[in-house]
């Protein structure tokens, strides 16, 4: 009688628990097939990727063998033809997590890797993924598979943008590719530089090695306000660039117009809300620029005006620090909320 109640009680065990199988199906062929060997570096303590609920039972995601061997298969499967370039990926977090409330749950994807090419001087930086998705049942009943497909997504992502990216010039030795992030921090001559180079900054490359681009000065309107960089008779709106520095005060472009740009011991940022950065307008809630790098926009050659965004007097201004490995916002948590 007890065996046969273990087994019933095993069973269950069994039947109440599913599994998520990421799907690394998508294509990621290299068209100028530019790679000839791909290696995967699993830098995570905790191999689990994570599980959610599905109504009562408990679905397990996870992939099928190890991240190293089927991010590699994968990559094989569609790039049979082989290149001269030896391309790295670097795994530093895959982690999905629920967040049980009342009546609903928030499941949660994080995930940040990076790409290298080895060349005979060491490891030359890429492009990184550093993703938080949120999903909720109330509107996504099938969770798991929802964001076991974001994960599918963002290595597509990462690994054809890295095929065209061109690698940076700085590197890192094969034993400082765990550490890669500090080192090549403390090499960025933005970070150590006491006077600011004048002038455009095409990229967050540029910005953060300090090299802004040659011949170009920065032309402003009546009132002052930067609108131009101008080389010759080749003039571009100042827009079209990532950062720029005028007077020795450095700005970043966003939505909005542009900010000053800060510098600390933990590196460089900028403040402000939430409506500065994801601008909405009062008739229809459209984006009127870009979120992630604030390089597009509707609003040209303007500083920051609360007219422009309406009262905002109850909405703490955020110290935001830009990523130097991918020059996006690094969001705090309190980003967004009201005092």
């Amino acid at each position: 009688m007890k065996k046969i109640f273990f087994f019933l009680l095993f069973s269950g065990l069994i039947w109440g628990q599913k599994t998520e199988t990421i799907n690394l199906s998508k294509s990621i062929k290299d068209s100028r097939n530019s790679v000839k060997s791909f290696t995967v570096i699993d830098l995570r303590a905790d191999q689990d990727v994570g599980m959610v609920m599905y109504h009562k039972d408990e679905v397990k995601i996870g992939l099928e063998n190890n991240a190293s061997k089927d991010l590699q298969d994968w990559f094989y499967k569609y790039n049979p033809v082989r290149g001269q370039n030896d391309l790295f990926l670097v795994l530093e977090n895959l982690k999905i997590s629920e967040d049980k409330k009342e009546k609903y749950s928030i499941g949660k994807l994080e995930l940040r890797a990076s790409t290298f090419l080895k060349k005979e001087d060491g490891y030359h930086f890429i492009d990184r993924k550093d993703t938080i998705v949120s999903a909720s049942s109330l509107n996504t009943p099938y969770m798991g598979q929802t964001l076991a497909k974001r994960i599918t997504l963002v290595f597509t992502d990462l690994l054809k943008k890295s095929y065209e990216t061109t690698p940076w010039e700085l590197s890192v030795s094969e034993n400082d590719l765990p550490n890669y992030s500090v080192v090549l921090k403390d090499q960025l001559d933005i970070l150590k530089a006491d006077e600011l180079k004048e002038g455009a900054y095409t990229d967050y490359y540029s910005f953060f090695t300090h090299n802004p681009e040659p011949g170009y000065s920065l032309q402003t309107n009546s009132k002052g306000i930067v609108t131009k960089a101008v080389k010759g008779d080749e003039k571009k709106g100042i827009r079209k660039f990532y950062a720029f520095v005028h007077n020795g005060t450095a700005y970043k472009n966003i939505p909005v117009g542009y900010t000053e740009i800060f510098k600390n011991g933990d590196g460089v940022f900028i403040q402000a809300t939430k409506a500065d950065l994801f601008p909405q307008t009062a008739a229809n809630g459209a984006m009127i620029g870009g979120a992630a790098g604030g390089l597009v926009g509707a609003i040209v050659g303007a500083v920051i005006d609360a007219s422009i965004l309406g009262k905002k007097s109850n909405v703490e201004e955020s110290q935001i620090y830009l990523d130097p490995f991918t020059g996006n916002y690094l969001l705090p948590e309190s980003f967004g909320k009201t005092r």
